[in-house]
């Protein structure tokens, strides 16, 4: 199987179990302390993307992440041909961001709004598995795709 379908595979299935785990322990924005003062689980029902904007936009926001992955899998051939080639990291960073963004696509298709969970207390938001890989994936794919120009100005792949 090849490594860019097991991350997606990995983000999903580690995002949907962790969702299923805390919608069937706690009821909706219930909370637990883990570590008191610093991280809680924090059950909320999310109807609008990061920070909640966009809320109860669903159509909007599903269309987008559809739109999304439709134009990463219609360059899916060019990518693995020259992204992938060219600059790994940049290619499985964005594989993160695709894993983060079905599986809030899921959510959204199934309950109409996203499950949140993490509350780090020194962060305003709670957020989920997918969110950690979309925001992670994204700043290594900005980084690489900096790096990488600074280093060859004239082999920049280009994403789309």
């Amino acid at each position: 199987m090849r490594l860019e379908f097991v991350i997606c595979f990995v983000i999903i299935a580690l995002d949907q179990i962790s969702k299923l785990i805390v919608s069937s322990l706690l009821l909706p924005y219930e909370m637990f302390e883990v570590i008191p003062g610093f991280f809680r689980i924090h059950y909320i029902l999310n109807p609008g993307a990061a920070f909640g904007i966009f809320a109860y936009q669903r159509p909007v926001l599903i269309f987008v992440t559809v739109a999304v992955l439709v134009l990463i899998a219609a360059n899916y051939s060019r990518l693995t041909s020259e992204i992938k080639t060219k600059s790994p990291v940049l290619f499985y960073s964005l594989m993160m961001v695709v894993g983060g963004a079905i599986g809030n696509f899921i959510d959204r298709v199934r309950f109409g709004y996203v499950v949140d969970f993490l509350d780090f207390k020194i962060y305003p938001a709670i957020f989920n598995i997918a969110d950690v890989a979309i925001v992670v994936g994204g700043l290594v794919f900005a980084i690489s795709f900096i790096v990488q120009n600074r280093e060859d100005k004239t082999d920049i792949p280009k994403i789309f």
